[in-house]
């Protein structure tokens, strides 16, 4: 039988007051009611045609103290009145959520025009936050009535004032994280939680790209048990650095540091030589894990010396056939306890560390991520909460391990939920990549705008009959794209919004909810423009862009903080640098956005990526977009057309110019159609670049962000500035 808990009993008022609950069922409500004082001093308020589940609905009426609104044709001065007037008779009003249509596991049930409706009522309510959670692993946060344990969290009740909406969504965010990270699921080691999944999934297969081949995860876990045990006793440094691809290799590897107890360092193969010198000098690693064929397809890597190498194939071998079998047998048949003996599962969980990332370094250079093991299995049970895969669907995992998507999205989530693995060391090879997806007809596939319009181009309209979720992320969607995807192949591409510190998903769009015949009310899970609403357990908040101490309202574009289980603590090494960044546990992202009523955020830019001109600031992605959108690239062209870059101005403190990779001549000409083209779209000549700076193709990383080091360093030479 489902259990019921309920908090905040001590914030209920004293006085009769309005509560607006994220949602309810029958048994939450009388819990909630039970502590108000019972049913008898209680009235409802409730949409007419927004009805409650059934058994709700008769609980309800059978009071008979409903106060019924009609939405659409409700006076709220008439409505307001005869709250006031339950509240002047000694009565709670409790607003009675119905079920509109919504996507999974998101935070309310209140679609916002409802939201913007009591808001507008100027009764200062008492938000309740309801949540239900299951306690395995699969959809740990649901909204369906089939949940193990509920939770009712009474919060404080708002100061009078406007914006009271915002506020209760605030609020509730913050209850959604606080009671997400007291999850007892959360507690449990990365180790023990591959080690139960792989087994049950033990016939599902990683299917290699590269070489098209497979193997099966029972299998590949006793692949990896057995280089766990050859690293216990080879291996007795913390970390070890990590630089394969996405594959059976890089896999393994990562698998077997941590059932070994060992955190990987999974290092971005493509950085120069200083980044690397950073890299092992921060994280203090000394051997690194690699294999010869892969070492051979980048001779301009600064490889480590060899006696620092290991070589994963030539340790596979050397253990033998016969002994890997024998693990391969013990991974599928030994009992758990003899398993959890034999590798620790779980002397490692909660805030040690699991693995080490570093960001990429895209405006200086590269930090490094402590990633625990709570974070990771955090963000995991988040990302599943919010995707139907179903039996037989596959996960595209061509983003580097080194990526926070590729290792914990790509990585770890379809091995311990069974779900084939498709994998391929290159985002960058289009045309594979889509013979990959429609071969294995792939349910998740996850880019980069800039990949995704090189597999657009090498696309048939039945390359992704499959994919259900086509999600972009790490840079703008420029609209264009999304339109052509939707025209040649039927695909509505999906945003995203993650960082490294956060594991890395904030928010994504994942379906699009929307009005039917028999329910017309909705909670809103895609807007074209808007990144999604954020991922269950997740809280964000709203500064002023420059006083971190001055709080505005989530619909008030400023500064965002975010907060959730999936939140790391802080860079390794950067102390000065995490007290500016990290205050009660909130994360200052360096992003500008905004959240509506339906919890949905937009982002208005990364704070660095603004330049301050004449005392404006001017959004440098914004000019890009308008630049994107009117330029014509050439036949073939794939790859960044522009980039916006802020250089000093003695005049006006900044100025803009635009690297570009299509035009080459009469550079004066281009330049005055830009400027025509940006000013009749409404934005002021203040934001019109200065100059163009033509350049053979705009740096772009690895994961498909803009470089924007290597774009500044462009910039700066060809002015002949100091970089």
């Amino acid at each position: 039988m489902a259990k019921v808990c309920i908090h905040g009993e001590e914030n209920m008022p004293p006085q009769p007051s309005l509560y607006l609950p994220c949602r309810l069922d029958k048994e939450t409500l009388e819990v909630l009611v039970k502590a108000m004082g019972g049913p008898g001093s209680v009235t409802y308020l409730m949409e007419r045609h927004l009805k409650p589940e059934p058994p709700l609905l008769r609980y309800v009426q059978g009071t008979g103290r409903v106060l019924e609104f009609d939405f659409r044709n409700c006076d709220s001065r008439d409505l307001r009145e005869q709250i006031l007037a339950q509240l002047q008779q000694g009565r709670d009003v409790v607003f009675i959520p119905g079920i509109p249509n919504r996507d999974l596991a998101c935070l309310s049930d209140v679609p916002m025009p409802f939201m913007m409706h009591l808001a507008a009522l100027h009764i200062t309510p008492v938000p309740v936050f309801v949540g239900f959670y299951r306690k395995g692993y699969v959809r740990v946060v649901t909204e369906e009535a089939r949940y193990d344990t509920a939770v009712v969290d009474v919060l404080p009740k708002l100061e009078p004032g406007p914006l009271a909406g915002d506020r209760v969504l605030e609020a509730w965010m913050e209850a959604s994280a606080r009671h997400y990270a007291a999850l007892p699921q959360l507690k449990v080691s990365l180790a023990r939680l591959l080690v139960e999944g792989m087994r049950k999934h033990a016939g599902v297969r990683l299917e290699d790209g590269l070489d098209d081949t497979g193997i099966e995860y029972g299998k590949l876990l006793g692949v990896a048990m057995a280089l766990a045990r050859w690293m216990r006793d080879n291996i007795h440094e913390p970390r070890v650095g990590v630089l394969l691809p996405p594959g059976k290799g890089g896999v393994i590897a990562n698998f077997a540091c941590i059932l070994a107890g060992v955190v990987p360092v999974n290092i971005n193969y493509t950085s120069s030589e200083g980044a690397f010198e950073s890299i092992c000098r921060q994280s203090g690693i000394k051997s690194f894990i690699t294999a010869r064929p892969f070492m051979a397809k980048l001779p301009q890597f600064p490889w480590p010396p060899a006696e620092q190498i290991i070589y994963i194939e030539r340790v596979l071998k050397g253990l033998g056939m016969a002994k890997i079998a024998t693990w391969v047998a013990f991974a599928k048949l030994a009992p758990m306890p003899l398993v959890n003996k034999t590798f620790h599962l779980d002397a490692r969980s909660g805030a040690d560390e699991a693995a080490l990332l570093f960001t990429s370094g895209s405006s200086g250079e590269p930090k490094g991520v402590s990633m625990t093991h709570t974070m990771l299995v955090g963000q995991i049970l988040q990302m599943y909460c919010k995707v139907e895969m179903g039996k037989d669907a596959a996960v595209l995992a061509s983003l580097p391990i080194f990526h926070s998507f590729g290792l914990s999205v790509s990585t770890l989530m379809p091995a311990i939920f069974g779900i084939k693995m498709v994998t391929y060391p290159s985002p960058l090879d289009a045309k594979r990549l889509n013979e990959l997806i429609e071969k294995h007809r792939c349910r998740l596939v996850v880019t980069t705008p800039t990949f995704a319009r090189s597999m657009l181009r090498r696309a048939t309209a039945e390359t992704y009959k499959s994919v259900h979720y086509f999600v972009v992320g790490a840079e703008k969607l420029q609209e264009s794209l999304a339109d052509e995807f939707r025209e040649k192949c039927g695909v509505k591409l999906m945003e995203g919004y993650g960082l490294t510190e956060a594991s890395p998903v904030v928010a994504c769009c994942l379906e699009e909810t929307g009005p039917t015949p028999e329910q017309p009310f909705y909670v809103q899970a895609y807007r074209r423009g808007s990144v999604g609403q954020l991922l269950p357990g997740q809280a964000v908040r709203i500064t002023d862009p420059d006083d971190d101490s001055v709080r505005l309202p989530l619909s008030q574009q400023g500064m965002l903080w975010v907060k959730g289980a999936n939140i790391f603590n802080g860079y390794i090494g950067r102390e000065e640098l995490n007290r500016e960044i990290l205050k009660d546990g909130w994360f200052k992202t360096g992003d500008l956005g905004s959240v509506d009523l339906n919890g949905m955020l937009s982002l208005g830019g990364r704070r660095s990526r603004f330049s301050k001109i004449g005392g404006e600031m001017v959004p440098h992605e914004v000019v890009e977009q308008a630049v994107e959108g009117f330029v014509t690239p050439p036949q073939g062209f794939t790859g960044r057309a522009v980039a916006v870059v802020g250089v000093p101005d003695p005049q006006k403190g900044e100025a803009l110019v635009l690297l570009s990779a299509v035009h080459h001549t009469q550079l004066s000409n281009e330049l005055d159609a830009i400027r025509e083209h940006l000013v009749a779209s409404g934005m002021p000549r203040l934001w019109c670049p200065r100059e163009i700076i033509p350049v053979e193709a705009i740096p772009v990383l690895p994961t498909g962000k803009m470089d924007l080091k290597g774009c500044h360093i462009l910039a700066f030479e060809a002015l002949g500035l100091p970089v």
